[in-house]
């Protein structure tokens, strides 16, 4: 049975691990996947992964970011951030959810779209600040 191509499957895009990347990437909605060096911007509807041997400094806006390599800057994603075992994320990120596997280091700012701390936890901090 020949199998047809269905333009609606997500086409994922890869920077190799040799490849250096300086500039914008505008990835739509389609996933791109990150193996080798990149220093700019990435635009993304959709996922990000950046591998085990990926190295992104600069600034990802993402619907879902996938990080098992180093990346460091500023991340914007709307859905999920996940930094598995291996990765590594240093700078500001902000997200929807945050998933940090055992051995996965972010380190910098994180800070969850849309949160309000609730009113009363406010008060108590009120409270323990006036001591």
């Amino acid at each position: 049975m020949k199998k047809s191509f269905d333009n609606s499957t997500s086409v994922i895009s890869i920077l190799s691990r040799s490849s250096l990347w300086k500039g914008e990437i505008h990835a739509g909605s389609e996933a791109l996947r990150i193996e080798g060096g990149l220093e700019g911007v990435v635009y993304s509807e959709g996922e990000v992964t950046v591998a085990a041997t990926g190295v992104v400094k600069g600034t990802i806006h993402a619907k879902h970011l996938i990080v098992t390599g180093y990346v460091e800057g500023i991340f914007r994603i709307s859905e999920c951030l996940e930094i598995h075992g291996t990765g590594c994320l240093e700078g500001e990120a902000e997200v929807g959810s945050l998933v940090v596997d055992e051995g996965g280091t972010l380190q910098g700012t994180c800070v969850r779209r849309g949160y309000t701390k609730p009113q009363g936890l406010q008060s108590q901090a009120d409270k323990a600040q006036k001591k």
